[in-house]
């Protein structure tokens, strides 16, 4: 082991050129969509000047996101993954393009501005539980866990400079630029995906429909360490999730200034970076249920340290714990996914994992939001802190399963070693 590789291990990168060209492209794709966000934030509000136009936005992306989900899961088992993604991908840079044109030519329609918004979130769920099945496809088995790092690593690199550089370009070209930016970055994410072998199903393949779905959520439940997995994240998120206390934090310790509220959010994403930089440590563990239940409960304990601090640094550092801790435990429950689903059923578990990723937050703020309003930002905070605690801790004594998956050990059925070696 190479001391870089100590610390982030690079070995995906070395050793498949198919996932080197996809993890290049995917990354400057996740730069591009963080100056979209940023861009139709600021779109929304200068066109309409409501926080409930802009907090509509939220609504807009996270339903198609859910509904199109699913239906890419169920796809995904059915059809040629490479072909899915291309296909959505392509959707998804001409909506970029449509964007642009909005942009420049002074539409200035909130309808429209939406529809784009929705059209965009719909493709990227479409094709995002195939996506997620390429790193099992693409690496032998003892590096999965770091691949799936390598690419949360770009995810955090992304939403770390992304905001910033989307700020910069708005101010000195304007949101229109930010959408064309996007839409060449969706060109490297294509040439990514076009280098890839065919990415059918190995095994029997699934006929698209709703009982697809529904064969999805009963085959985790039929999987100890896939639910148990599933079940920590959820309590994780919709117990603990500490976005939406965030102005009344800022507001009652701090003065409300918006400087510190940026803060909060840097304060996560730099533990989140600084986890990823140390994760080979992590990915070379082979116990990623360990991993992942020890993570999660030091996210709560983060969470809770945030509530109690009574002074800006120490508050910034539970984040920045915090962030670690989720970075881990998100790592973790990638490869957990991957390696305990024969890849027949891939596409819907990774489907399962991508709805539950989306709406836990959600939902999670939306509690921590009425919590705080009925009782108090410290008691929401360090209530939900102690709550995915005891939540993980009931999982661990209960989960043997996952306590004990191994990521050298669980291989699933219909693992098709011939492909790798010819990519």
């Amino acid at each position: 082991m190479s001391f870089v590789d100590g610390f982030l291990d690079t070995r995906p990168l070395r050793s498949s050129p198919a996932f080197r060209r996809l993890w290049v492209g995917t990354t400057l794709s996740r730069l591009g969509g963080q100056l979209t966000m940023v861009a139709v934030l600021y779109q929304v509000w200068e066109l309409t000047g409501s926080p409930a136009a802009v907090g509509l936005l939220g609504l807009v992306q996270a339903v198609p996101m859910v509904v199109f989900g699913l239906v890419g899961g169920s796809l995904a088992d059915a059809v040629d993954r490479r072909r899915l993604v291309l296909v959505t991908t392509a959707g998804q840079l001409m909506v970029a393009g449509l964007l642009a044109v909005q942009a420049f030519t002074g539409l200035r329609s909130y309808a429209v501005l939406l529809v784009l918004v929705a059209a965009q979130s719909a493709g990227g769920a479409l094709g995002a539980p195939a996506w997620r099945t390429f790193v099992p496809r693409l690496l032998p088995t003892e590096q999965v866990t770091a691949g799936v790092a390598l690419f949360h690593v770009s995810f955090q690199l992304a939403m770390l400079g992304g905001p910033v550089l989307g700020g910069l370009v708005i101010a000195h070209a304007g949101v229109g630029v930010c959408y064309l930016v996007d839409a060449v970055t969706f060109l490297a994410a294509l040439y990514g995906v076009r280098g890839l072998p065919a990415m059918r199903p190995v095994g029997t393949t699934a006929r698209p429909g709703i009982r697809t779905v529904w064969e999805g959520w009963r085959f985790v439940a039929s999987r100890p360490a896939l639910g148990g997995a599933f079940l920590t994240d959820v309590f994780a998120t919709v117990l603990a999730m500490p976005v939406a206390l965030f102005p009344v934090v800022n507001a009652e310790r701090f003065g409300g200034r918006p400087e510190t509220l940026g803060l909060f959010f840097t304060a996560i994403a730099v533990g989140g970076v600084c986890a990823g930089a140390v994760s080979g440590r992590v990915t070379r563990s082979g116990r990623p249920g360990v991993v992942m239940l020890v993570t999660a409960a030091v996210w709560g304990v983060g969470l809770a340290g945030f509530g109690l601090a009574p002074y800006l640094w120490p508050g910034l550092g539970c984040l920045a714990v915090a962030g670690a801790a989720d970075t881990f435990s998100v790592i973790s429950r990638g490869s957990i996914v991957q390696l305990a689903t024969p890849d027949s059923h891939r596409g819907r578990v990774s489907a399962v994992e991508h709805v539950i990723g989306v709406s836990g937050p959600d939902v999670g703020n939306f509690r921590a939001g009425l919590v705080g309003d009925l009782t108090s930002a410290t008691f929401a905070l360090v209530a939900g802190g102690l709550m995915c605690m005891a939540g993980v801790a009931g999982v661990a004594a209960t989960n043997r399963s996952l306590r004990r998956f191994s990521s050298t050990t669980e291989v699933p059925e219909n693992s098709e070693e011939g492909l790798r070696a010819a990519v």
